[in-house]
């Protein structure tokens, strides 16, 4: 193997569920902004809307997953052209 390839920042990293607020720890170079305490020790925190605990191929219950609020935003957009169908 090649010698100095690697990523020197690989370490143990939180992710946290944001829909559900699940939290899992693997590894990862990604880089973190905000830290979480969990057992007495700091990770770096890393944030997802969704994940597997939440998403509905892996839970088996379809649900609207909308953490951004872009269903609402795309509803009220196109409001007028949906009351329109409607007449």
């Amino acid at each position: 193997m090649k010698k100095e390839i690697h990523p020197d920042n690989y370490r143990l990293v939180a992710f946290k569920d944001m829909s559900n607020d699940e939290v899992f720890i693997t590894r990862s170079t990604a880089n973190a902004k905000d830290t979480i305490e969990i057992d007495g020790v700091q990770y770096p925190l890393l944030k997802l809307e969704i994940s597997n605990t939440s998403h509905p191929f892996y839970t088996g219950k379809m649900k609207l997953v909308d953490t951004a609020g872009r269903v609402d935003k795309f509803r009220n957009r196109y409001q007028k052209h949906m009351d329109s169908k409607k007449k």
